[in-house]
Formats: structure tokens, C-alpha cells, sequence
């Protein structure tokens, strides 16, 4: 199957090791020196509604990409561990909801 760069742009992308929505692809990364592609790139989502800048972006190696389809990229992508500021708000949430 032969795929345009325009054709991945808006593609959700979906992590089939948990099955989350990580995005859509936003950016592509191209190795310049071997014309590979690299990678694919979700920019971050806006803090505060852009107020406060955007989440940094997540960049999708080649080699996590495991299916492209019609409206889907799946990829497998290993849980990533929140930070400590993301765990600690949960937490307070968690605290202010169970109430």
C-alpha cells in the first residue's frame, strides 16, 4: 500500500496495547540524509485552552507503527508513567471526588 504524507495527516492514532486515542497525526519526521520516514507527531494539546502553551508534543517512532489504515494508525506504544505533578493531581482529584 503507498501512502502520501498529506493522506497520514489527521489520521486518528490509536495504541493498541491499551487501546487509548493518543491523537491525530499532526507532523511527520524524515531522516534527511537516508529519506526515511522516522516518525509521526501529535502536537500536544493545549493547556488552559492555549492560554498556559500545549503539552509537549508526542513523537511515534517508525518502528512503533504497526498498522496504517483508511482512518486509523495503530501503534504499539508501551504505557507511559505520568508525571509526579499529573499523579499528584490526581490524587487531590481523586480525594475531592470520593467525598
Amino acid at each position: 500500500m503507498f501512502c502520501r504524507i498529506t493522506e497520514l495527516h489527521d489520521k486518528e492514532v490509536i495504541n493498541v496495547c491499551d487501546g487509548n486515542r493518543l491523537g491525530c497525526v499532526d507532523d511527520v519526521e524524515v531522516d534527511t540524509c537516508s529519506a526515511k520516514l522516522t516518525a509521526i507527531v501529535i502536537h500536544g494539546r493545549p493547556k488552559l485552552f492555549g492560554l498556559l502553551g500545549h503539552e509537549d508534543d508526542l513523537v511515534i517512532p517508525w518502528c512503533e507503527i504497526e498498522i496504517i489504515g483508511e482512518e486509523t494508525v495503530l501503534v504499539s506504544r508501551k504505557a507511559v508513567d505520568p508525571s509526579p505533578r499529573h499523579r499528584a493531581m490526581r490524587g487531590l482529584l481523586s480525594g475531592v471526588f470520593s467525598r
